[in-house]
Formats: C-alpha cells, structure tokens, sequence
C-alpha cells in the first residue's frame, strides 16, 4: 500500500489501529518510505535514511536526514495514534559537526567521492573557492553539499571548515575568477618564482590588490599569491559583461576539445559528459544539476519528434534506454548541440569531442542516434533547478 499525499497520511492512521504489531510495523515502514518519496526522492540532493525497528512494544527511529520536514510528517504520523516510539534520527548538520556547518574548498579541483575513503566511487568534484554545507563526518572524510545540492564525501585536506559569520565574510568580499583551463598561482611577483597552487577554470579567489601585471590574491585558509591579469579577472565584473548567449556556449564547449573523460570529473583536469555539460553552463553564468538523469529533468523540453529539426545551439541532447511497458527511461548519456549544417553536437565520451547526427559526415554517431531520447533548453527556461548567477547581481 502507498501513501503518498498528506490524506494518505491520516488515512494510515486509521490503518493502524486494525492491525497487530507486525503489521502496524510494516505498514509504519511503507509509510516511511512514502515520505521518502515524497521528500527525498534523490538522495544525491536529499538525504531520508530512516530505519525503523521495534524492540520491547517500542519503535526505534534511528538514521538521518537532511529533511526535517520530512522527518516532523513521519512523527506527527507517530503521535496522531499515540504509538510509542523513542526518535534517534539525525537532521543533518547536528552537533557532530558542531558550528562550523560550512565549508571553501581550498584545492584547485576537490574530489567528491560516495563514501568516505578513498577508494570509492568519484562522484563529482569541487573548484577552488566553491562555497559547501557541511552534513556529516565519518573519519577523515565530511559529507557535503555542493551549490548544485549534490551530497556526497570529501577528504577534510581539500576544505576550510567556517562558522557561519566566516562563510558570509568569503562570500561577499571581492574575487577574481580564473578563465583559463589551467594555470598556477604564483607565490610572488614572478613567474618564475615558487609556486603557491595549481588554479583551474572557474576557479575563485578573493581580491586583494593588483598593478599592472598580477592580482593579489587570497586563499580561504588565508594563504596568498598572485595571478597573471591575463588569466583571471573580477568576478563581479565577468558575470556582469557575460553575454548568455548560445554562441558563448559554443565557445566555451569547444574550449574542452580534446580533454580526457574522467567519471565523476567536473573540470579542466578530467571531466565526465554532465560534467562537461555543468562545466560549460557554469561559466555561462548557471549553475545546473550534476547528473544526466538530473539534467534531463530541468529546462524546456524541445525535438519531442526526435528530429533534431527544432534544436538550437546549446540546447542539451540527453541519450540511454528508452522506456517500455515494463522498464522506466534510463539516462546515461548527455550532450550539446552546436547547430550547424553538419548536424554536430559536442560530448565527453572517451575525450570531449564533436560528432554528428548526419550519416553522410565522417563524424557520424550512429551509436548515439539510435539511443537518442530527447532535448532540453535551458537557455530563456524558467526553472528552480537552473541557477542563474546574474540574479544575484541584483540582491
């Protein structure tokens, strides 16, 4: 049985009352996971990890949440029947992470991974200067929460951990953005000198000073350095002059020709395909869902034909598994359509590179064709999922 409304909820309530302790218990978990469904649905974005078990005529709630919604509508389901329980779920943060519920990242790339060691899956990564909630800690390893709501584990040496008022200092003190791929932050004025960091693009670090040649700059942990001018500029000033255009999503994609497939990479060091699709909408001035399956979900759905006749520059070309009577769509695969009379689109598969939907070029993908689902345009879209850092301009 599911419940999925608040209806549904009260009509539980009733349930219970004709049903003996293993079924009140079964049905206390359907309602839970209901909740879940309700909302935490992704547990990339949102966390509902609720055991439920009864020892001597009392329910253990144990787990955690980022939700405390989600987590109030599972008690008030408990109280309205007067059923006995004893609530061990943490809403994430607690007082494990104590006040220092934010954190910087404080390396040139961060790697993000599912679980807290090292050896596991790389889920997505971080640039210098990304601003992150703090979740969690298991070890040497916090769970986090990127701009794009992604949660998942990082190695305490690639952050800063800060209380609230030292958060809201980084934020709004002045930066540079670093717009080349790759660069370095040099340790004084010289580019032949020591070297502080390595820097990529999108990377951000506070202002300091500058002359002619170098911004002086600083990093969250209070380190400092300088940048060449001709690699980075203000911040405030890129986002303002930053035309949001299809021809710049172009410009910026075909930046990454060339560069290596990573999974789970988010930047100029490796990157996966909805990376490189973030990557590109990120230093458009958007800030978008972290995966495929996410991506394909936000924006305006355009070529409902599957005809690529109604596409534009920089609309998102989304590939996998079509749906049938028995098995849901599956998305595995993204990439950005560049518009022209060769019918290409560009992607990180094995490298970023550009292909075509057109059998008569030599750059023909015959493979992606035939797994094509659908397009989504985030360009002009209105969508809570779509970020867009101009608005922040006018706070």
């Amino acid at each position: 049985m599911k419940f999925t409304t608040p209806f549904a909820i009260l009509l539980f309530v009733f349930l219970v009352s004709c049903k003996n302790n293993t079924e009140t218990l079964s049905e206390i978990k359907a309602l839970s996971a209901d909740i879940k469904t309700a909302y935490a649905p992704d547990k990339r974005v949102a966390l509902f990890e609720i055991d439920i078990q009864e020892i001597d005529n009392q329910l253990i709630l144990e787990g955690k949440t980022t939700s405390e919604i989600a987590l109030l509508t599972l008690l008030d389901s408990l109280n309205s029947k007067k059923i006995k329980f004893k609530n061990k779920v943490r809403v994430l943060p607690d007082t494990l992470i104590g006040h220092k519920i934010y954190a910087v990242a404080k390396n040139a790339v961060i790697n993000i991974r599912s679980q807290p060691k090292h050896a596991a899956e790389l889920g997505t990564q971080g640039l210098l200067g990304m601003s992150l909630k703090v979740l969690d800690k298991q070890g040497d390893f916090y769970q986090i929460q990127t701009p794009d709501n992604y949660i998942s584990w990082v190695d305490k040496g690639g952050i800063i951990r800060m209380k609230k008022e030292e958060f809201d200092t980084w934020n709004a003190s002045k930066k540079i953005i670093f717009t080349e791929i790759s660069g370095v932050v040099y340790a004084d004025k010289n580019k032949n000198g020591p070297i502080v960091s390595d820097i990529t693009l999108g990377g951000l670090l506070k202002y300091v000073a500058e002359d002619a040649t170098f911004y002086q700059v600083a990093y969250p942990d209070n380190r400092s350095g300088f940048i060449l001018k001709n690699q980075a500029t203000i911040y405030k000033n890129w986002l303002q002059k930053l035309t949001q255009t299809t021809e710049n999503i172009e410009t910026i994609a075909t930046k990454f020709n060339g560069f290596p497939y990573l999974w789970g990479g988010t930047s100029s060091k490796g990157i996966d395909c909805s990376g490189f699709t973030k990557m590109v909408y990120l230093m458009n001035g958007f800030i978008i869902p972290r995966d495929a399956s996410q991506q394909i979900n936000a924006g305006t759905t355009v070529d409902v034909n599957l005809s690529f006749k109604d596409l534009e520059k920089g609309d998102l070309l989304f590939f996998g598994t079509r749906a049938t009577a028995t098995k849901k769509q599956r998305v595995v695969h993204v990439g950005i359509w560049l518009g022209n009379d060769k019918m290409e689109f560009i992607h990180a598969s094995g490298n970023v590179h550009i292909s075509s939907m057109d059998a008569k070029q030599s750059n023909y993908d015959a493979f992606n064709k035939d797994r094509y689902l659908g397009s989504k345009r985030y360009l002009g879209a209105s969508d809570k999922n779509i970020i867009n850092l101009k608005d922040f301009l006018k706070l």
